[in-house]
């Protein structure tokens, strides 16, 4: 989603203060970039109007950063993304990731000085969300992560 579609979409009068969704994707998002300018979209057109104040810089990178590492670990390790939503609820951004894979992100663990790259994307979402839930369906996992913004 482009800044021009997000800002047609945004048109139709002030969001509730409840929830608030950018809108539908026209797809699931191909990458982390798509899904991130969508959660940015949202962000943007949404808090702003819930709260009529800028969103905090930091809020803002761990927001995206969260979103991220959650289509990149669907599309990486998931067997693909399944469903997509971004969505406001009072001071809070909810993310949900859902794809085919029925294996539960694992946190990998490394020794004091052990250097790889890679494998910190599950420690990073479940160290800047307030809370993570991984629900298990029945073709896959579905996984939530809710961040505080203000």
């Amino acid at each position: 989603m482009n800044a021009e579609q997000a800002e047609d979409e945004t048109q139709g009068g002030a969001p509730s203060a409840d929830s608030v969704e950018a809108g539908p994707l026209p797809a699931l998002p191909a990458n982390a970039a798509a899904a991130r300018a969508h959660v940015l979209a949202l962000l943007h057109s949404g808090f702003c109007a819930i709260d009529e104040t800028t969103l905090d810089d930091v809020v803002l990178a761990d927001a995206l950063l969260v979103t991220s590492e959650l289509v990149t670990n669907a599309l990486r390790h998931g067997g693909g993304i399944t469903d997509f939503v971004a969505e406001l609820a009072d001071d809070r951004l909810r993310i949900t990731v859902a794809d085919a894979s029925d294996q539960p992100p694992v946190t990998v663990t490394r020794r004091p000085g052990e250097h790889t790259a890679g494998g910190y994307g599950w420690l990073l979402v479940c160290r800047l969300a307030e809370s993570v839930a991984v629900t298990m369906t029945g073709s896959g996992k579905r996984i939530e992560a809710l961040l505080r913004l203000s």
